[in-house]
């Protein structure tokens, strides 16, 4: 009795291990588990996967052209105010004029410079008193106070008659706070002593026919002088020739990704093909296949890019992208090969493939049924890590100003353009560098979380 009652309690408890035992998984998903398990790759995925709908999806959703060019928001920043005062068309100003002051030496700066109307983005008026004894005046204009180091600024007007005693300035006015300043000449053309400042808040303006030209209302009736409007709205600024960052983002995103995922995915594929032959062959044909990749990974990357683009004549202005691709193709596959050399080189060992050359098995079939879906895991991870090194190569290329050419948009030449302009307007630096940076890490990080869901040997750990 007491036998049979072991016996039963026996199959109870093998039942009950059979009940709590996990059901049987795949490889791969048990490797999305897994995957799914580690944080930081399942962030990284998502953005990923953010990045291609901004990259696809964008341009379809935000539709301006990234070519056009707002004249009235050049360099904005994002956030920037928008509004804008209703004028009167612009009409031309004839100036000031004043007795010259006869003298043997310039007597100093003149003693007061005034602004003779309101200072717009149409026109600033400046007129000062003359000076005894100049032959002439030199204008200068500034972004910041010059005192106390006299730094004047930019020279915008050299006027040549002592009865003339105005100018107007009408270059590239922004709606901010300029520091003119006016000094005397003798005459031999050289400074006096000393420089008078004036400071002018510009405000910026627009007529009612420019208003309707931009869309900005419907009819020229619909404002008077003296109302607001708001002009184009760009969320993220725009760029030094007044050219939508948000829209030139998306479409540099297709260019810098379209080259770091279609030149990683031909490269690793010639890599798969070549480390195959070379791991199945094995031998002194396996050593004279690597000895080759050991040259090609010798070879210079910026001359093969130089004389590539020799080669496909690309001039300035050209898009330099066939180049790139091509130079990545050809130089970038060694990695790929020696890692799938060495998983085949491992494989080709195992008890199955032995199986497998008994039963009659063709060398296509081992290869294409058994050794590269074995090393999928492995190529997976390689072509992970591969896009972030392209995405880099491409924006290093293009900020050097060998990759893509302006105007066509790309990350790393937009980095190039803002670089010019980091110290006043950085925005259009921090905004393409962001996205690389961004992009670089999520796709390393993803790469890093995909090794360790597909690798045999930490799964068997645990």
């Amino acid at each position: 009795m007491a036998e049979g009652t072991l016996s039963w309690d026996r199959v109870q408890v093998e039942r009950e291990v059979e009940t709590v035992s996990r059901p049987s998984l795949s490889y791969w998903q048990d490797a999305w588990i897994r995957l799914k398990a580690n944080r930081r790759a399942l962030i990284s995925l998502y953005l990923v996967v953010a990045l291609l709908a901004f990259t696809v999806l964008g341009p379809f959703l935000w539709t301006v052209d990234p070519a056009a060019q707002d004249l009235d928001q050049i360099s904005v920043p994002p956030g920037a105010d928008r509004t804008a005062t209703v004028a009167e068309d612009y009409a031309p100003w004839r100036g000031v004029s004043a007795t010259p002051i006869e003298g043997d030496d310039v007597a100093g700066a003149p003693a007061t410079v005034t602004v003779a109307d309101q200072p717009t983005t149409n026109a600033v008026r400046l007129s000062w008193d003359p000076v005894a004894g100049a032959r002439g005046y030199r204008v200068y204009r500034n972004q910041y106070d010059p005192e106390p180091d006299g730094a004047l600024g930019l020279p915008i007007a050299e006027i040549l008659s002592p009865a003339n005693v105005s100018f107007e300035d009408r270059l590239d006015l922004k709606a901010q706070t300029y520091f003119y300043s006016v000094v005397a000449l003798d005459r031999a053309g050289r400074e006096s002593a000393g420089y008078t400042t004036v400071t002018a808040d510009v405000t910026r303006v627009i007529t009612a026919r420019e208003a309707v030209e931009k869309g900005l209302i419907e009819n020229e009736s619909d404002v008077r002088p003296g109302d607001t409007v708001k002009m184009a709205f760009h969320p993220l600024g725009t760029d030094y020739l007044g050219r939508d960052m948000l829209a030139r983002l998306m479409h540099g995103a297709r260019v810098s990704l379209f080259i770091g995922i279609v030149a990683p995915f031909f490269f690793v594929i010639i890599g798969i093909l070549y480390g195959s032959a070379a791991g199945f062959m094995g031998g002194r044909a396996d050593q004279v296949l690597m000895r080759f990749a050991d040259f090609v990974v010798a070879l210079p990357f910026l001359l093969f890019m130089i004389l590539l683009r020799i080669l496909f004549n690309v001039e300035s202005g050209d898009s330099g992208i066939g180049p790139m691709l091509v130079a990545m193709v050809l130089l970038s596959w060694p990695a790929a090969a020696r890692l799938v050399r060495g998983q085949i080189l491992q494989i080709r060992e195992e008890g199955y493939i032995g199986a497998s050359r008994l039963l009659g098995a063709k060398t296509n079939y081992l290869v294409l049924r058994h050794m590269i879906p074995n090393t999928m895991g492995v190529i997976l991870v390689t072509l992970t890590f591969a896009v972030p090194s392209a995405i880099f190569t491409e924006a290093f290329l293009s900020f050097i100003g060998m990759g893509v050419a302006p105007p066509t948009p790309s990350w790393g030449s937009m980095c190039n353009e803002g670089l010019k302009t980091m110290l006043t307007t950085p925005h259009e630096l921090i905004a393409p560098a962001a996205f690389i940076s961004v992009t670089v890490l999520a796709f390393n990080l993803l790469g890093d979380g995909l090794r360790d869901a597909l690798d045999a040997r930490m799964r068997a750990t645990e």
